[in-house]
């Protein structure tokens, strides 16, 4: 096994490990603020997780293929992890039912696998400074389609949910039937909503590729990222004071700026007080996760699905799946407060998956996509 980065390792396991957190609540009626997403505008801390990992995808690019070149091999491999990873997101969306006509075609892992294409095809073939020209240009593109191309059959650009440029796309290319069931008209994981998010990976590979430049000490690299960190972030703000706001949901400009810039000063941070300070004993619960992040993000979206389809009766004589009968007999009697159980049975499922996946790394078994 490669020696790994121990800082990227934690940073992507500390994602996955809110990830998991954030979408498995006891009790989706009873979640504190900071582990829900924003109601459209604005940034809470779940929704840095999604580009937090993003970015690290394009960090982990980085120091894959630095030594690597654009043969028929590597694209092979590409390509197939590439596949790999969007055929997983559609089994989670297929199972149980295996419903074609209504599947949804889009989502995380979906996402994932599209950034992870571009933004390797990206990494091989050109140089950071073409790489920055398309990040750049990619966000202005973003900022120009959502805000100044009238939409077909509504009127003039905007951003509300369902009138947007993105939702237009993602109803005529998709269609409804295979859009994100709870809002059914658009899908937060949509098509063009998906070319910003390229964005994120891309800065990640930048910030990586900067880490391993040898012509500079360490400290004045982490220093000079950590400036260029808060530069995104100011600029993400000002995109967002000056009309184009912090928006999840539509994956815009001025949340990549953001989302990018706080990712890349996170990641500074681990680096220095891990990798160069060698504060490590406290990693390794996150590590566990890191190393095995996609099987356990796909497994922890595919047991409750399995949970769910199995009936059984209540105290009160009520039908209940039973992933409920597990939250109301083992973990609701325990709280006064139904929020602090919902975030109880949060916190245990990740501890249980921190159990395995700890079992997992001391016998060295990583499943790799």
């Amino acid at each position: 096994m490669k020696q790994r980065l121990l800082s990227l390792d934690t940073f992507r396991g500390l994602t996955v490990a809110m990830m998991i957190l954030v979408n498995n609540p006891g009790d989706w009626g009873h979640i504190y603020w900071p582990l829900e997403h924003a109601s459209w505008d604005g940034c809470t801390p779940t929704d840095l997780v999604f580009p937090f990992f993003l970015f690290i995808v394009g960090v982990s690019i980085s120091y894959a293929f630095k030594d690597k070149q654009p043969d028929s091999k590597t694209l092979l491999k590409i390509l197939e992890r590439s596949l790999k990873l969007f055929g997983l997101g559609l089994f989670l969306s297929l199972f149980p039912k295996f419903d074609i006509s209504v599947v949804r075609i889009m989502g995380v892992l979906q996402r994932i696998s599209l950034v992870f294409f571009f933004c390797s095809i990206l990494f091989l073939y050109t140089k950071p400074r073409t790489q920055i020209g398309v990040l750049a240009g990619i966000l202005i593109l973003y900022y120009i389609l959502m805000t100044m191309v009238p939409v077909p059959g509504i009127g003039a650009a905007n951003l509300y949910a369902e009138t947007n440029l993105g939702a237009y796309f993602d109803r005529m290319i998709l269609g409804i039937p295979h859009l994100y069931k709870a809002v059914k008209v658009w899908d937060p994981e949509g098509l063009l909503s998906s070319l910003p998010a390229v964005g994120n990976g891309i800065a990640g590979m930048l910030a990586g590729y900067y880490m391993q430049n040898r012509d500079q000490e360490v400290s004045k690299k982490l220093l000079n990222l950590c400036l260029i960190g808060c530069m995104g972030m100011l600029v993400g703000w000002a995109w967002d004071s000056a009309g184009f706001p912090i928006n999840k949901s539509l994956w815009t400009s001025s949340y990549v700026c953001w989302t990018a810039g706080m990712a890349t000063c996170f990641w500074v941070g681990l680096y220095w007080l891990i990798d160069v300070k060698g504060y490590q004993r406290w990693t390794k619960p996150f590590v566990v996760y890191g190393v095995n992040a996609i099987t356990v993000f796909f497994l922890s979206g595919l047991i409750p699905r399995i949970l769910r389809m199995i009936k059984l009766q209540n105290a009160e004589g009520e039908e209940v799946n039973l992933q409920v009968w597990l939250y109301k007999s083992w973990i609701t009697p325990w709280f006064d407060s139904p929020y602090n159980a919902s975030l109880a049975g949060a916190i245990i499922l990740v501890s249980l998956w921190c159990g395995i996946l700890w079992i997992m790394h001391n016998k060295k078994i990583f499943v790799k996509v």
